[in-house]
């Protein structure tokens, strides 16, 4: 039988006896057997481990209310820890590690009775905007195979947009989850930081970190979002905000919600086919029966080179730790300095050298003040800027990219093109707010255009509302990439 291809969908196929978990994994191994050579998402999956857990969930009854994501297949990212599975943030440096414990999101999936199919590819550390940095292997666009599917979450977007699973994880620490969303033409969103636990995600920067979900349809995304939201003792930074019934919200429609359109996020760099596409979307919008009024966020032009002081920092601190004793291979040597040294040159790539590199140099002293000091008090302003505005407006409407997807290894040598990539999605990050990209148009050449909605702190609802009103009436989402076929 065909899979449902949401959410949704296998909920509905469970209550209606239509289908069984042992029966879907078959249909989701098939599909990754005919699609994941070409698209090259996963790292790693066992297909008999999945059998085990489809049949441990058959017989333990069907879906209840209390397992609302019950055989619902789903991919998690390479640096969520998943219990006895590879977690190698697809960097050979943690080459064999397998995490001793779940991910608090892992652990609520799990009782939520999904089925963790596997792992995805990833930048290397998360660190990238391309899927290039892997250390394994590059993925690939399902629109387009000799084109990026965007990073860091590049697998965790592809396998959705190839159709080979209705949801999946990803991180989003300067538009991680976003850029590959709109990318591969599929929903993707950042919450609000401390909406969900952080506790077993392979830290990037702490500041800045969120686990979030990637789906095809924003219904999807407010259900995984419903299920790993909520605040966790074992993670300090985890809010403890009421978490709302979010698909129920989505019904409300969006007829006298504001949404503000900064001018910022349309200058210079941004492609005519993007902006014509956002514009229009957000036409769709006022016809729904949201009031539309430009605002002003003067602070934006400094999220660039912000985020690119604080985030190395923080990485070059987290990363510290792997040195070869803990983690991962450990190179022969004749002492110890010698051995981190040779363990490291090893285990990390380039763009994670060069970040780590940045990081230190912020840190170091005589210019910890005259960087990193001065990044801090650029970051306060830039989310000064959006919490003005919250006064004013609901929402915010802008490309969630300035480019669609570009071509494998057209920006590998220049990494200051690389990281102008994320020139949309940063700022977000750096003020802590909800952000959703949903697609919204195609350019000349057939590649997905996305459009970003950003809400105030723990307003994912309203994000919901708005993504769904428009996907209500629009068809993008339903194209499928020729991949997808």
């Amino acid at each position: 039988m065909k899979l449902p291809e949401t959410i949704a969908g296998f909920q509905t196929a469970y209550r209606q006896k239509e289908l069984t978990p042992r029966e879907a994994v078959e249909g989701v191994l098939k599909r990754i057997e005919a699609v994941e050579p070409k698209v090259q998402a996963l790292l790693w999956s066992d297909p008999q481990r999945l059998r085990e857990a489809a049949r441990q969930l058959e017989q333990g009854g069907g879906p209840t209310s209390a397992t609302p994501l019950w055989g619902v297949p789903l991919l998690i990212k390479d640096n969520i820890c998943v219990e006895g599975v590879p977690t190698t943030c697809a960097s050979k440096i943690l080459a064999g590690f397998k995490a001793p414990y779940d991910a608090t999101v892992v652990a609520r999936l799990k009782r939520a009775g999904a089925l963790l199919v596997g792992m995805a590819n990833m930048d290397e550390f998360a660190f990238g905007s391309s899927c290039e940095f892997s250390a394994v292997k590059p993925t690939r666009n399902p629109w387009d195979l000799q084109r990026v599917p965007g990073g860091s979450s590049g697998g965790s977007a592809a396998a959705v947009a190839a159709r080979m699973i209705p949801g999946a994880l990803g991180s989003d620490t300067g538009g991680s989850i976003r850029q590959p969303a709109a990318f591969c033409g599929v929903a993707g969103l950042k919450p609000t930081y401390g909406r969900v636990s952080r506790y077993g995600l392979v830290a990037f920067a702490s500041s800045l970190d969120q686990i979030g979900p990637l789906t095809r349809e924003v219904g999807d995304n407010a259900r995984l979002l419903q299920v790993i939201a909520g605040q966790d003792p074992s993670d300090a930074t985890s809010s403890d905000a009421p978490v709302p019934d979010y698909v129920k919200g989505m019904g409300r429609g969006i007829q006298g919600l504001r949404i503000g359109i900064p001018k910022e996020f349309f200058s210079e760099g941004l492609e005519a086919e993007v902006r014509t596409a956002v514009e229009r979307a957000v036409e769709e919008l006022k016809k729904a029966g949201a009031a539309v009024q430009p605002v002003c966020l003067p602070h934006t032009e400094y999220a660039i080179p912000t985020y690119y002081v604080l985030a190395p920092a923080e990485a070059s601190s987290n990363l510290a730790r792997f040195d070869g004793v803990r983690y991962g291979p450990r190179a022969a040597a004749d002492s110890m300095e010698a051995m981190y040294l040779k363990s490291r040159e090893a285990g990390f790539g380039p763009e994670a050298k060069r970040r780590i590199i940045l990081g230190t140099f912020v840190l170091s002293s005589g210019y910890y003040d005259a960087y990193y000091g001065q990044a801090l008090k650029a970051r306060t302003l830039i989310k000064r800027d959006f919490d003005e505005n919250w006064e004013r407006v609901d929402a915010l409407a802008v490309p969630t990219t300035p480019t669609a997807a570009f071509r494998l290894g057209e920006k590998l040598d220049d990494p200051l093109t690389m990281y102008l990539s994320d020139i949309l999605t940063i700022s977000v990050n750096l003020a802590g707010v909800p952000a959703l990209s949903v697609p919204c148009g195609f350019t000349g050449k057939g590649l997905p255009i996305g459009l970003q909605l950003i809400a105030a702190p723990f307003a994912e609802e309203t994000l919901f509302r708005i993504g769904g009103a428009y996907q209500e009436r629009t068809d993008w989402h339903q194209k499928a990439a020729p991949c997808g076929n």
